[in-house]
Order: structure tokens, then sequence, then C-alpha cells
């Protein structure tokens, strides 16, 4: 018998296990995370005998005797401060590490009530954070401990939540105190669990399934295969190519693959029953590169296609290869990056009950809709028999987009008729979702004698794994804005992505963007060398401006802003040694020609007006920026307004949260129901207005890629711009990293610069010492190996907010999700070139200090 002293409680327990599940599971603490079970993460940190320790790692007979205290276990002056700091300081964005977070700044400021910034950040050095960049998370706890000082005296705060005001967020309180529910967090009557088997190799035909020894382990209520699938076993986000399980006689297409389906009781009936699954497989020959998937003799990922290759993307305008022979100076390089693991800190999770005709599924995904969609296919049901709703999601980067546990959930709810829970162990979520693409490019640029480019020709090869996925516009995307942010019109380029047996690559923060903005921006940086003008120089002189042409042929409007934020690093630039700068550009909105809408229905009852869009909030503060734009076009006060999570039942698809698109399509939906809501009201109380609804959507109408019918056509509604600037110091430790970027209007300064600041902090990894290893198309990394920074380890980061208007639609917001991490990576290999004359052309950068001895 071991006896706990958790918070107020004493419990008396036989059980054996880690102290994680029995805190979650028996003590209903929901505030303790399983963000990884591996020790590695932070989430699930609690207060031992008040010292931080995570719940995953000891044994309930290591904790005998012991005091625990988690977040629930605060005072409730305690709750108070913490809650009004982490919001006063924007701490808090997908919320998933803050917990963990608060309890270790309890842990410090038990100690210490006058810690340094940096004691604060050696605190924090075991919890990950994927979203803040640390730097308001150090605020806030500089700030509780202020307040603890000053006697618990909060002060008091009264916002008007109009457009440009740093409000803190509406979910502060609970994602701080943990009583915000993710998925993982659900309980219901009778809910099982279930899990797929996986393939035991990337590439083999499944000859036979045996499930007869496994059906039979008590408590196991159903093993399932793909003939069990009332509908198509192929779906997928946009090419429906990715099996829901691999069928006998199917092929598998890489390691993640799901076999057969294990539902039952409890998650040790599962793994056992899984592990009596008996597969019969012929294994095959895999491809583990893109070179060998290329070649006309290859293997074939997917059987019924001809060859390897997902898309071809080409981008022309003008004449390159004349315009650089005419070119003074001529330059050509090649440039690799690397696969990236999104490592967001809650694993995919999707909980399913089943319904009188459907399905009812919760879902932790980037776009309800989309998954609304795909499962319906998977069931053979109308969309409207499956219903989503979003509950808290835990980070996404674009990493939940693609469906993983949802469907698998859906289909044990519609079979079995029982609710049930799918959620993948960190190491099956580092293996299953897609990654950022590995890119192999080569650039041919040419200037003249002042620097002003001539013409631009590349190539691009990308590695997108073992299914489509966003594939193909990710492509897209890093064909369209390797060009960069300038004025020139002489642009080429050929860009491909082949099948691999790999993991799948997909969408992620900077959607492609991020790979070919590197190798131009390098490009740059040797070319003034060559002219001898300094690299800030060099973007000034080229830098688009309003009215003038990108090399895509669209005419930029008054919005644009990439000159004024270089104008607001040049003095950095000129007064630091070993300075590296670099400009990018990236979209708002789904743009060449696709559909997309931005809806949004803002309802009347019970006297306030209710927001309802089925866009998902994945921790870019969504909600507020809804609440801040209606709440200032209305005029109502923020008692009178209320923001509803994404869903497919009463609210609109808005589309997914990808793209950085949600702030402006979505919020100019919301705009436009404003002003019919607006209308109405008018000589009347909003008590008048009881259950009527008013309903906006916004189209964001753009030219399909390569249309020669319009001269200039609009490749996207809106753009957003940024000039990044990396500082080194003497011994080439990063010493600052300032990041101005063009927004547009800013509606909460706070959470721009919060997105600013997140972003940065992971492209520094990205740049240094962040890889997502694989051998023979296998994970090698673990989430503690995949080199991301901790709290300790990063640099200054200075957020320049430039707000330029122009931007007619959503009141002048231009989204800023994915570009704060674009322009990073070359900033930083920049100050690298100027620091030692070395010209890195791959990622993460060699020869540096923070480089990581191979595994």
């Amino acid at each position: 018998m071991y006896t706990l002293y958790i918070n107020q409680d004493t419990y008396e327990t036989n059980q054996e296990g880690k102290l994680l599940p029995f805190l979650r599971d028996v003590c209903k603490l929901k505030s303790v995370k399983d963000g990884c079970s591996e020790g590695a993460c932070g989430t699930c940190t609690v207060l031992v005998e008040g010292k931080p320790q995570k719940a995953c790692i000891p044994t309930l007979a290591k904790m005998d005797g012991k005091h625990i205290l988690t977040v629930e276990g605060l005072s409730d002056v305690e709750k108070d401060v913490y809650t009004y700091a982490f919001g006063e300081a924007g701490a808090v964005q997908c919320g998933f590490c803050i917990p963990g977070m608060v309890i270790c700044a309890k842990g410090l400021l038990d100690q210490n009530l006058n810690p340094t910034r940096q004691e604060i950040a050696y605190a924090l050095r075991n919890n990950i954070c994927r979203c803040t960049g640390y730097k308001k998370i150090i605020d806030a706890v500089e700030l509780a401990a202020e307040i603890k000082r000053n006697d618990n005296q909060i002060p008091k705060k009264e916002f008007s939540w109009k457009l440009g005001e740093r409000v803190h967020r509406v979910d502060v309180r609970e994602k701080v105190l943990g009583y915000g529910e993710y998925v993982d967090d659900m309980e219901i009557e009778g809910m099982v669990h279930a899990s797929a088997l996986r393939s035991k190799y990337p590439r083999a035909r499944v000859m036979g399934i045996d499930t007869s020894e496994a059906v039979k382990v008590p408590g196991v209520i159903g093993v399932y295969t793909a003939a069990d699938i009332p509908g198509s076993n192929k779906i997928g986000h946009i090419k429906k190519d990715w099996d829901t399980m691999i069928p006998i006689g199917g092929l598998t297409h890489y390691l993640g693959d799901a076999i057969a389906l294990v539902a039952a009781e409890s998650l040790d009936a599962v793994e056992k029953a899984k592990g009596l699954v008996r597969v019969e497989y012929e294994e095959l020959p895999f491809i583990d590169n893109l070179y060998d998937a290329a070649k006309e003799d290859a293997p074939l990922i997917h059987e019924h296609l001809e060859n390897n290759l997902l898309a071809n993307k080409k981008v022309s305008r003008g004449d390159a290869k004349a315009a650089i022979a005419r070119s003074k100076y001529v330059l050509t390089e090649e440039f690799h990056t690397p696969f990236t693991e999104h490592a967001f800190l809650e694993p995919e999770c999707s909980v399913a009950v089943p319904t009188e005709d459907g399905v009812l599924i919760y879902s932790t995904d980037q776009g309800v809709y989309t998954t609304q969609h795909e499962c319906a296919e998977m069931l053979n049901l109308s969309p409207d028999k499956v219903e989503v709703i979003n509950k808290l999601v835990g980070g996404g980067f674009g990493g939940k987009e693609d469906m993983t546990v949802q469907h698998h959930a859906a289909l044990v709810a519609y079979l079995a008729k029982r609710p049930v829970k799918v959620k993948l162990t960190r190491a099956e979520s580092m293996l299953i979702h897609p990654k950022r693409h590995p890119m192999d490019m080569r650039f041919t640029v040419g200037c003249d004698e002042k620097g002003i480019i001539q013409g631009v020709d590349a190539t691009v090869l990308a590695d997108t794994g073992a299914y489509a996925s966003l594939g193909s516009p990710v492509l897209e995307r890093a064909c369209t804005h390797a060009a960069g942010p300038y004025n020139y019109q002489n642009f080429n380029i050929d860009g491909k992505a082949y099948y691999t047996n790999n993991p799948p690559a997909g969408a992620f923060r900077g959607f492609g963007v991020t790979q070919t903005c590197f190798g131009m921006e390098m490009m740059l940086d040797k070319l003034a060398k060559m002219i001898g003008i300094s690299a800030w120089e060099i973007r000034y002189r080229n830098a688009i401006r309003p009215g003038q042409e990108l090399p895509n042929g669209q005419i930029v409007d008054e919005s644009t802003g990439l000159v004024e934020t270089l104008e607001a690093v040049k003095d950095i630039c000129e007064k630091n040694t070993h300075v590296g700068v670099a400009c990018a550009m990236k979209n708002a909105g789904v743009g060449v020609g696709l559909p997309d809408y931005g809806r949004c229905i803002l309802k009347v009852q019970d006297g306030k007006l209710y927001i309802r869009s089925g866009a998902s909030c994945i921790g870019q503060g969504l909600g507020t920026v809804l609440l801040q734009m209606v709440i200032t076009q209305t005029g109502l006060d923020r008692s009178q307004v209320v923001y509803d999570v994404s869903n497919t039942i009463n609210a609109p698809d808005s589309g997914v949260t990808s793209g950085s698109r949600q702030t402006l399509v979505t919020g100019e939906a919301a705009r436009r129901a404003c002003l019919l809501f607006n209308e109405a009201v008018k000589g009347r109380t909003i008590a008048d207005l009881e259950d009527q609804e008013f309903y906006g959507e916004y189209l964001a109408k753009t030219d399909p890629l390569g249309t020669t019918e319009v001269k200039n056509p609009v490749s996207h509604v809106a753009y957003g711009y940024a000039t990044q600037v990396c500082i080194l110091n003497d011994k080439g430790e990063i010493k600052q990293v300032i990041a101005a970027h063009d927004v547009g209007k800013a509606v909460n300064p706070l959470s721009v610069e919060g997105q600013i600041e997140g972003g940065v902090v992971m492209s520094i990894g990205y740049a240094l010492t962040e890889e997502y290893r694989l051998k023979d198309c296998k994970p090698l990394s673990k989430f503690g190996t995949l080199g991301l920074l901790r709290a300790h380890q990063v640099p200054e980061v200075k957020s320049i907010i430039v707000e330029k208007a122009g931007l007619k639609v959503a009141c002048g917001a231009i989204g800023i999700g994915e570009i704060t991490s674009i322009p990073t990576a070359p900033a930083i290999a920049g100050a690298y070139y100027e620091y030692d004359g070395e010209y890195r052309t791959s990622l993460p950068l060699i020869h540096t200090p923070y480089e990581r001895k191979k595994q």
C-alpha cells in the first residue's frame, strides 16, 4: 500500500505504474498533461516535496509518502496571480505546456522572489514550449514575482477590447489553470480505447491478416481491418491516396501505415491484442530518397501511378535565361534543407461518439469541416451525419491538417456503437503525421553593376514521402515565393515533388517558402559581396514597393511594407558587426485561383452576440482576434459578445487554419456580418434581435497559377512582409535576433509579438540544431533528441511591428502566423558568413557553436 499526499488530499493505493496516469485517471487532475511520456517535454511537471519533477518518470512506489502539488492545488490567490501574469505578458498560445510552466515558476518563486531572467530561464529549462519562444513566459514569471513581492496585489486593468489593444487572450485562465479541455482530458461513460497496428516494413505487400487470437483477449470489443470500412478506404486532404488501413493484397507505403485497428476496454488490452494480430508480409525494396524515386525503373510507391512524381510546378515570366546572360554578375549555387518535425506539445487525439445514424467527433485538428468530409467519405455517410467539434488544440503548425486519429476513432464508434478515444503516443506522432519537406535547390541569379536583379532561374526537388498530403500546394508555394519580395520580371522555376517510402511531408509553418527563401536570400548575400555593397543595401535596392510588379506578375497594393521593415533595421545593421539580414514575403489566404471562403455567423442569443465560425484556433489566438474585430465594429461591450468554438453543428465552414488566412479571410467575413447586425440594431437594442442571425461571407478571389488571360494576375489577396536581422557576438553565438514585420493592422500587438517571437525561435532551431533523422525510412529521433531549443538556450528576440494601411478587408489586418519563421535561417546563415567568411548552403548550419554531434 502506497500513500500519496496530492494537493489537499490523501490517496492510498495498491496500484503499480507511473505517477502520471494515476494523477490524470484516478485523481482526475487534468492540468497534468501527457505530452510525451518519455521524460522529455515537461508538460506533466508537478512539484514533489517542493521541487519540479516530471510525472511520467517516477513510479507510484517512489512517490510513497511524498507531497505532490499540481496547478489544481494552488491557492486561490496564486491562481489569480499566475492567470494575470501570464495573460498580461501574453505568455499563453496553445496552452498545452502552460500548467507545467506555472508549476516550475512556483517552484522557483517559493525559493527566490527576486530571480534574474537567466535564473527564470534555467528554472524552465526542462519544459518545452513550441509556440511562444519562451520570452513572454519568462516575462510572466518575472511579473508574477513582482506581484508576490507586493503582497499579491494584482493590478486592476480594464480593456475596451478594441482593435490595437493589448488585451489578455480570451482563453488565458482555463489554459493557465489547466481546466480547459483538450481531447485527451475528456471522460465519457462507457468509453473504450483504440489503437492501430502499424506496418512492420516501409514497403511490403500485405498477404494476410489473422485477428483470431487478438479478439480473444479479455476486454477486446473489436479488431477491424480495411474490409470493415463501409465507404472509401482512400482519403486525403486534396488527393485521395492515403489508406485508412492497408487491405490484404495492398502495398504499404511507410512504417506509419495502419494494418488493423484494435478496440478494447483498456489500453493494456489494446496493446496485448495488437501483439497477437498476425500479419503476413511480402517484403519489397523501399525507396528512401527522391533521386532513386525519380529513376525510370524505380519501384512504384503507389501502384496505380505511372511513376513516383507527385507534382511538377512551373512558374515562368519574362525570359530569365536571356536576362541572366546579359547580367554583369551571375551566381549559381545549390542548397539543401532537411525534414523537420513540428513537435507540437499535444500528441494527436480524438474522441468519437456514436449518434443515432452517424458519429460525433471531438478533434484537435486544423479544420473541422475537412475532418467531417473525409470521415464521411470513409463511413459512406452524408456529411451532416458526421458532426465535429474542436476542443482546445495543443499546437499544430500545419501538422494537424491531415487525418491521423479522427477517422480511426470515427470508424470504431460507428461500428462498435461505443464512445472511443484514439490517441497517438509521441513516437507514433513523430512517425505518422506529415513533416516539413526536405528540398534540394539550385539557383542562378543575375544582377547588374548596381545589384539590381535581372533574372532568376531555379529548380526545386522535394521528397514528399509516402502520401500526397499537402505536397502539391507546398511545392507550388515554394516555387511562387522563391523569387523573393523583389521587383523584377524575369523569373523561371521548375519544381518537382516525388513520393518515397519516408514519412509523408506536408504543411509546416512557412509552407515551402521557408526552404526556397533560404536559397534566394543566401544568393543575395554572396552577390552583394561580389558587387561590393552590404547585404542590407542589395535588398533595399530591389525591395518591392507599392504599385510595382512582383516576379509572379502581381501588382502590389498600398499595404506593401517591405521597405518600411528594412528601414526599421537599417541602423541596427550599420552599427553592429557579424550581422546577417534576410527578407521574406508570405501570402495570406489560399490564393492561386482556388476557392477560399471565410464565413461567420453572428447570432443573438440570451441578449448576447455569439461569434460562430468553423475556423480552428490552434494557439494563434483567433478567438481573441474575432472578439476584438466584432467589438470594434459593433460598439458592443465585451460582456455582450461570446466566442464559440469551431464546429460543424452551428458554425459555417471557414476553411482550414492554414496559409495565414484566418485573421484576414474569416476576419473579413466577421466584419461583413457586423455590418448586417449594425443595420438591424439601429434604433433598437440587442435584446430586440433575439434569435436573429447575421451571416457574413468573403471570397478571397484570386487568379490561377500560370494564367495567361490576365496581364497582371492576382496570386494572393494580400502578402505580409518581413526583414529579420541576426547579430552574433565575438564567440559566434547569437546575441540578438531583430524581427521587423509588416502586419497591416495589428489587431492585438501582444499576440503579434508572441507570434513573431515563437516563429523566430522555431526557426533558430531549424537553422542550427533541429534534425529529424531517418535511416531506412525509420525515424531515429525521439522528442528529446530533435534538438528543440529550451528556455535557457534562446537568445534575445526583439519584435518590431510595422503597421501600414492599405488593405481594404479585415480591418486592414494581415495574418502573421507563418512569415515569422521564414527569413530567420538565412539571416543567421548570413551572420555566420560575415563572421567567418564560410558560405553555408545546408541546414542545420555546420561549424557553429550550436552544432550537434551526429547520433
